[in-house]
């Protein structure tokens, strides 16, 4: 009996146990759910040993762990991709082929972990893959959301937010760990001691508390014995209940300690347009780092001495989400490790790197001074001495002027500017595509670079191709394994090899082939959720990605309006088919980006059921976009609409996928599409736009004119007409805060985003897609190229750099 036949044996008898042991039922009467939840009991048991042994080798060696503190971690499912990392698929698949079980539906059975939103918690998820693939020791570290952002249901066009019940059920992959627990504090004063070190002369009190309990789970590396950890923090209150105060009849006050630790793991993203939410934000923020660092700083003693932390431990800042963690740490190193200033901002600056991944002002989080003062007294005055010791080195040492110092202010007019914080607190300050970085120099934290060149560093975004090729696009694997080797599932470089194939008729058919079967896979699932009828042979041009107007779904829009203008006028226009597929979710305060998905979804109405149109235009949006949902999206793409605002986006790792799977890109030359752009060259990419240097020019001469261009432009003047002319919408107010944003301004400069300043290029650039297409071998042709020239957008790349450049830290073997 081979090796393979004797562990399919024994995890199909461990399989059987675990169904009887949770179900207390044979497998033949048992449900999906419960053999799913058995399966991942199988899983789970196979790999803990393994999982107790890295870390237990971690531990024996002393090794320097990356603790990479996030606000989100998109996992998407966990099964189907443990099972390909861990190279046990197909012995799963083959039991359940012989117990008559469908996989497909156990599979199924799995929620979308909701503990992320965008592209923020999916490169964490990405990154947590590579960095265990490529055996770095690093817990990936956040928070134990119950409901996630939320379930978005499209009703009669509009956005419908709804609970993310992903744990209703529990989640069979985490350990929750009590003995790891934790405190944070929260609110409270600062009382004046008796010290001999002012330092030191400090003491937090009044404050309340909450309990942090770690779930731990398993991040399986591709045939990697490590096995790291992704430690999500719950909270609990000190009591449930104060009986006291219940027979009392003070029913709230009985439960105060339960509701304060509840909401802070609730939801992502609590809306923050109100001081509550605001409040409710910084607290989670807070609650996740201070347990971190609290649990990494208590396991590092175990082996050594305080001032070696630099060289065992890095804090990771993903974003300025976590950037707390700079006084944090400062607090835990004076109030509780008795280091004076000196000492600890030495270790601080040494431990702490900070990611940034937006341009955008309104993205560099400031919180209200009063807020956050009174939420967190203690790190608010360790906050003031950083930052007031910070301008005293800005005058003695760099001999900067007062418009500077009040520009680079950690805290000023009433805000602590967190970005600030984060950069004067760490080592590195990285952007995350050459132009972001670029960008940061330059304009967005130019004065900063100025003085902290050394700190600034650019760190290419990239995704992991266990996930986004050998799991989710498992044809066009094997196509690619059959011809070069199975290497590039680690070595993601190796596809440079399909070069030669380029001109092998035989192989642009079959790579024809199964993009027409991804095709009809996601027609099937457009019919049976959108009750759509598609062409599969049509174009698939699809935008998926967070709803914001800088990346310009609406720019996207104005162009569907264009073709749709042009049937009508002619109903015998020759036309290469299209369906334009978005998927987004709108922060639930976000009215505009709401409206636009109304706006999408009315036009779909119209498009879809016009018999002038027929089969050559759909429109669909498809609800509640998650990383499950993209498995099935980005295998199905013939164009990837990457057509953000030059300048606006910081790298995008949508774009990467897209290219992964063999989609063309239609773009600005923006974040990463500049990268991309340089790999494929100028005529395998559809370059359109203005670029960064252009818009910034623009924006600083203020001679833009939008109403002027409406006047001018009768095909512009037509599409923005029928936004409130009741040709997709019988009520003709509905879209005007789109038109007027556009046209008028609102709380803005009319067309901020530049839309009519790139609609003719737009239009060119699509013709050239449509052309391109005509010639079935030669989209092939390029398709295959964008597949062979990706190497460079894997994770792997990514974190190889962070680790030779940022965390000086080594493999470690297992």
């Amino acid at each position: 009996m081979s090796i393979r036949m004797l562990i399919r044996k024994q995890l199909k008898n461990e399989l059987l146990e675990n169904v009887k042991y949770i179900s207390r039922k044979t497998i033949k009467h048992a449900s999906p759910k419960e053999i799913y939840y058995a399966t991942v009991r199988t899983i789970r048991d196979l790999i803990m040993d393994q999982w107790i042994e890295s870390h237990r080798k971690y531990e024996q060696k002393n090794v320097k762990h990356v603790y990479y503190l996030s606000m989100e971690f998109l996992l998407g499912r966990a099964l189907s991709n443990n099972l390909i990392n861990l190279s046990i698929d197909n012995e799963i698949r083959q039991i359940f082929e012989e117990l008559n079980i469908d996989y497909n539906l156990i599979e199924q059975e799995e929620q979308d972990a909701a503990l992320g939103n965008g592209g923020l918690g999916r490169l964490a998820a990405c990154f947590l893959d590579s960095l265990v693939t490529l055996k770095i020791p690093a817990y990936g570290c956040g928070i134990r959301y119950k409901y996630g952002l939320f379930k978005q249901s499209i009703e009669s066009g509009y956005q419908v937010e709804y609970p993310d019940t992903w744990l209703e059920d529990g989640n069979p992959w985490e350990i929750k760990r009590t003995e790891y627990e934790t405190e944070v504090r929260f609110y409270g004063h600062i009382e004046m001691i008796d010290s001999e070190d002012p330092e030191k002369a400090f003491e937090h009190k009044g404050y309340k508390t909450v309990r942090a309990i770690p779930y731990d789970i398993p991040i399986i590396g591709y045939e990697s014995d490590n096995i790291n950890t992704l430690r999500l923090w719950d909270a609990e209150p000190v009591k449930l209940i104060d009986l006291k105060y219940f027979q009392e009849g003070k029913y709230q006050d009985a439960v105060s300690e339960r509701n304060l630790a509840q909401t802070i793991v609730d939801v992502l993203y609590p809306d923050d347009s109100h001081f509550e939410g605001k409040e409710l934000r910084l607290k989670q923020q807070y609650f996740f780092v201070s347990a971190t660092l609290q649990e990494a700083i208590r396991k590092f003693k175990e082996k050594n001495e305080m001032s070696k932390l630099p060289d065992k431990v890095v804090f990771q800042l993903n974003d300025t989400h976590p950037s707390v963690a700079i006084p944090e740490l400062m607090r835990i190193l004076i109030d509780n490790e008795n280091l004076n200033w000196a000492e600890a901002w030495e270790i601080t600056t040494n431990c702490c790197a900070y990611t940034n991944h937006t341009v955008l002002s309104e993205a560099l989080e400031r919180w209200p001074v009063d807020l956050f003062s009174r939420l967190l007294p203690r790190i608010y005055q360790i906050s003031e001495e950083i930052n007031r010791r910070f301008i005293v080195e800005l005058t003695t040492k760099y001999h900067r002027s007062q418009d500077v110092i009040q520009r680079l202010s950690i805290i000023a007019d009433g805000q602590i500017k967190m970005a600030h914080l984060a950069i004067v607190g760490s080592f590195s300050t990285n952007g995350v595509a050459a132009l972001h970085t670029d960008i940061l120099k330059k304009y967005v934290l130019h004065d900063f670079y100025e003085i902290f060149p050394e700190r600034f560093n650019n760190k290419t975004n990239g995704i992991t191709q266990r996930r986004w090729l050998l799991k989710s696009n498992p044809e066009l694997a094997k196509f690619i394994t059959r011809r070069i080797g199975d290497g590039w599932i680690i070595d993601l470089a190796q596809l440079k090899e399909l070069e030669c194939y380029l001109e092998d008729d035989v192989t642009l058919e079959e790579l024809k082939s199964i993009k027409q079967e991804n095709k009809i896979k996601l027609a099937k699932y457009i019919k049976e959720k959108n009750n759509v009828d598609i062409n599969p042979y049509s174009i698939f041009d699809v935008q998926i990605k967070r709803l914001h107007e800088y990346k310009r779904q609406l720019l996207n829009v104005l162009h569907i309006l264009y073709l749709y203008n042009l049937i009508k006028e002619n109903k015998q226009v020759e036309m290469v088919p299209r369906t334009f597929i978005f998927g987004a979710k709108a922060a639930p305060s976000y009215h505009r980006a709401k409206l636009i998905i109304k706006l999408i979804s009315d036009i779909g109405s119209v498009v879809n059921n016009d018999p002038d149109v027929g089969d050559k235009l759909k429109v669909v949006f498809l609800e509640n976009y998650r990383v499950s949902l993209a498995e099935i999206i980005f295998p199905a793409s013939d164009l990837s609409e990457q057509i953000s605002t030059a300048g606006k986006e910081a790298s995008g790792t949508g774009n990467m996928k897209f290219m992964l799977n063999g989609a063309l890109t239609i773009g600005t030359l923006d974040g990463a599409n500049v990268e991309i752009k340089e790999e494929v060259g100028d005529e395998n990419i559809f370059i359109f736009g203005n670029t960064a240097e252009e818009i910034e020019q623009l924006t600083r001469e203020a001679t833009y004119n939008p109403r002027e261009i409406y006047e001018k432009n009768p095909t512009i003047k037509k599409i923005m007409d029928q936004l409130i002319d009741g040709t997709f919408n019988p009520d003709k107010n509905l879209f005007s805060d789109l038109y007027n944003s556009i046209l008028n301004g609102m709380w803005s400069r009319p067309d901020e985003y530049y839309l009519f300043a790139d609609f003719d290029m737009y239009i060119q650039a699509q013709k050239k897609v449509s052309e391109t297409y005509k010639d079935s071998r030669k989209w092939a042709q390029i398709s295959l190229l964008n597949i062979a020239r990706s190497g460079k957008f894997s994770s792997d790349r990514t974190i190889t750099e962070y680790a030779m450049d940022i965390w000086k830290t080594v493999p470690i073997d297992i």
